[in-house]
């Protein structure tokens, strides 16, 4: 006769999975080391197959285990929600919670609405990864993303919280030593600084009266962080295109200028996005509204100079 599954056996191999530790995971659960190896073990017996890979200093997902765990994540998931719905817990989230944010936004932006909802939300634990990579959600076991750019995994489900606006920026001193170029075309003449996580690459768009112009450039700097991009710009070593939440406050400074500014593309966005379910968390929901109630009216946007429009020529 086929053997059953044990739901708290899966509940109790999702939670040593997600505290890689048996010992953690005793912990949170109430139990003992020795009954919480035992049931994982128990539930491999069930399945016919090794889940987790024991050494002395770790442990690791096999990848049986993996596809397992997915599963056991997505039930936890639903009863977490159950007992929230049965105890009226709607309004006081407990469990943790997984962001996945990229660097420069988060450290700027992400840390301060994180910070006041679990002051609000005092039985709620957050992870935050902050990285420009492009995580994946269900492999990474993350419950959210806020991601910058245009979303095409349909996989997941998107809410967009506001626009993100690109400048094309340079610093007066480089301008000075250089020229100001009088037409995106004349680009390709200059040191164009990258950001290597940008969809685009080295090619720039612009949205000319008479259509799209696709200009590609090149520079003697590639970076996969932004701020990184932004100093070089500050040092008056290029041109770079760059979001307002980064360069927003060095042009109000005056630090930095922009350039064609009203021709650069838009429709990039700040978006949260997280996994298809039959129902959303009460976590991930609440804490989805906290990012639009933060996002809503962009803090970055009293930063933005209102640079004159130069008309091409």
């Amino acid at each position: 006769m086929t053997k059953n599954l044990d739901v708290n056996a899966m509940l109790v191999f999702a939670r040593v999975v997600e505290e890689s530790s048996f010992s953690a995971a005793a912990r949170r659960l109430g139990q003992s080391k020795s009954a919480v190896s035992k049931q994982v073990a128990q539930l491999e017996d069930v399945v016919g197959a090794r889940l987790l890979q024991r050494t002395t200093r770790r442990l690791a997902l096999t990848d049986a285990g993996t596809a397992f765990y997915e599963r056991c994540a997505r039930i936890a998931t639903e009863v977490e929600d159950a007992e929230n719905a049965v105890s009226q817990l709607q309004t006081q989230p407990r469990g943790r919670l997984r962001v996945s944010g990229p660097l420069s936004f988060g450290i700027r932006y992400l840390g301060p609405v994180i910070a006041d909802f679990l002051r609000i939300h005092e039985e709620l634990h957050i992870e935050l990864d902050l990285s420009d990579r492009r995580v994946d959600l269900l492999e990474e076991g993350f419950d959210v993303a806020v991601r910058i750019g245009r979303l095409g995994d349909s996989s997941l489900i998107a809410r967009r919280l506001c626009p993100i606006k690109m400048h094309l920026v340079a610093a007066p001193t480089y301008l000075a030593k250089h020229g100001r170029p009088n037409h995106p075309s004349e680009l390709v003449d200059h040191n164009c600084l990258q950001y290597t996580y940008s969809s685009a690459g080295p090619t720039w768009t612009f949205a000319m009266p008479d259509g799209p112009l696709a200009v590609a450039t090149r520079g003697d700097l590639r970076s996969n962080n932004g701020d990184v991009v932004l100093a070089a710009v500050q040092a008056g070593l290029g041109i770079a295109m760059s979001p307002d939440f980064i360069c927003g406050p060095s042009l109000h400074s005056g630090e930095l200028v922009t350039l064609f500014d009203g021709y650069t593309e838009t429709g990039s966005y700040l978006s949260a996005v997280y996994p298809h379910g039959r129902h959303l968390s009460t976590k991930v929901r609440l804490f989805i509204d906290a990012l639009v109630a933060a996002f809503q009216d962009p803090p970055w946007l009293k930063c933005c100079s209102t640079a004159d429009k130069p008309a091409p020529g």
